[in-house]
């Protein structure tokens, strides 16, 4: 887990100085309050795994802080501090939701003990709500399917990583399926019990993907109103996925390598070194090859990730899956939306196996889905396809087009113009996953000539 933060509240500079020399040895993270408004100003702006507070405390006594501290954050241990003899006070904070206590002068190993029993008790129950989520959700594996030789080939280079703490390197084209083999890796990986944890670099404004990956102090930038860790602290001990690799802006694939060799890294205004053991798996929709040759892409980086690549082929290389993805998807969200559809028509099948899927097996799913949600039966026809699997349109015909003489040359040439500029708008949808931005990016254009366009032809429908 990532290291454990204390806040430390009493009046007293020695009992600060003790505890915080105490714990610090120990690995934990110490912030200190030498009066009741400090210390519960700093709950309020600030994430902390456990408070050591006196009960006794200049202005306002700890009981009060006490339950202010409850009504913030009732999920926050608390433990107190009292005088010898001051017994029952002791009792009355036990009462009001403190944790535990313990009596000044108080015992070094009293205390210590103390400590490691609540944050044993959070790490056990991080682990159950960690255990809760991996039961709810599908065995990973379940969802990757296909009996084709080339999934036959993914299927075996996944058996082998999992026994292997190798860094893995995922890369195929949009849609594929990356993610789910990523998490099939990890849940059946020694590391299955402890976090999951994704960052997708590409969604992600770069100006926060640094404070997103290693986290922040408080105060390190404008906004940054707490100390928050990054997701390389949230995956200790377990995973940590990094989605779209590819798209990383060159000033952090330096800091990424650092941490990688080290393993090890500073939050973003900070500068203590903490210590991170996870696995690291990358995936990318981009030929890295082709980025290192572009400059966009580091090559002491690539190498550190492409440990082992798994390559995950789009559905159109691999269409005898197509009936078996059918079926699976037919099957669960029948479950999922209470329907009761068999199967497809001949036609239907016909249709989507000359279909070439430019998003690959999540569009195949988005399709089943859209079909099961509109099918009056028990069969899916044709009729409940996308137009655009269902009509797949073919570049214009232009000799049809220009013979015949009757029609003025300019309009005819308009004809074409037209009917080509169409083409290219739903190829360049397709391949940018019907993101309207990315579309327009992949043309040329402004987006709002893209709305125009599509406006013009129909393809809102679509």
């Amino acid at each position: 887990m990532y290291p454990y933060r204390l806040l430390i509240a009493d009046d007293e500079p020695g009992i600060r100085f003790v505890l915080r020399e105490t714990f610090s040895k120990e690995g934990y993270e110490i912030e200190e309050a030498e009066n009741v408004e400090d210390a519960i100003l700093k709950v309020k702006n600030s994430n902390f795994d456990l408070v050591i507070m006196d009960i006794k405390m200049p202005k306002v006594d700890g009981l009060e802080a006490l339950r202010d501290i409850r009504r913030m954050k009732p999920n926050l241990p608390v433990v107190m501090i009292t005088a010898h003899g001051n017994i029952n006070v002791a009792l009355e904070a036990i009462r009001e939701g403190a944790y535990d206590y313990f009596t000044k002068p108080f015992d070094v190993a009293e205390i210590r003990i103390v400590v490691k029993r609540v944050t044993e008790k959070m790490r056990l129950v991080k682990q159950i709500e960690q255990l809760e989520a991996q039961l709810l959700q599908e065995n990973p594996f379940d969802r990757i399917i296909g009996t084709s030789p080339r999934m036959q080939e993914v299927f075996s280079l996944i058996r082998k990583v999992i026994t292997n703490d190798v860094t893995v390197l995922i890369y195929g084209e949009s849609g594929t399926g990356k993610e789910l083999v990523a998490r099939a890796i990890h849940y059946h990986s020694f590391r299955a019990r402890e976090p999951f944890v994704t960052v997708s670099c590409v969604a992600i404004p770069e100006t926060l993907l640094e404070s997103e990956m290693f986290g922040h102090e408080k105060g390190a930038f404008t906004g940054a109103h707490q100390m928050k860790p990054g997701k390389f602290e949230l995956a200790q001990e377990g995973t940590l996925f990094l989605d779209e690799i590819g798209d990383m802006p060159l000033s952090l694939q330096a800091k990424l390598l650092r941490v990688i060799q080290e393993r090890e890294l500073e939050r973003v205004g900070g500068t203590k070194t903490i210590k991170v053991d996870i696995r690291l798996i990358a995936a990318s929709n981009k030929d890295l090859t082709e980025c290192l040759k572009n400059g966009t892409f580091r090559e002491d980086l690539y190498f550190r990730i492409n440990v082992l690549p798994i390559y995950l082929p789009p559905l159109r290389e691999r269409k005898d899956d197509i009936p078996i993805l059918i079926n699976h998807f037919i099957k669960y969200y029948n479950q999922k939306l209470g329907k009761y559809v068999t199967g497809v028509s001949e036609d239907t099948r016909k249709i989507m196996m000359e279909y070439s899927w430019p998003g690959n097996v999540r569009e195949l799913e988005n399709v089943i889905q859209r079909a099961i949600i509109l099918s009056p039966g028990e069969i899916l026809t044709p009729d409940l396809l996308p137009i655009n699997v269902y009509a797949e349109p073919a570049l214009p015909d232009i000799t049809t087009v220009t013979g015949d003489l009757s029609v003025p040359m300019l309009e005819r040439l308009q004809v074409i113009y037209d009917k080509l500029e169409e083409q290219m708008i739903r190829e360049a949808l397709k391949k940018a996953n019907y993101r309207r931005q990315e579309t327009a990016d992949i043309l040329g254009i402004s987006r709002k000539s893209l709305h125009n366009k599509m406006e013009k032809y129909k393809l809102f429908e679509s």
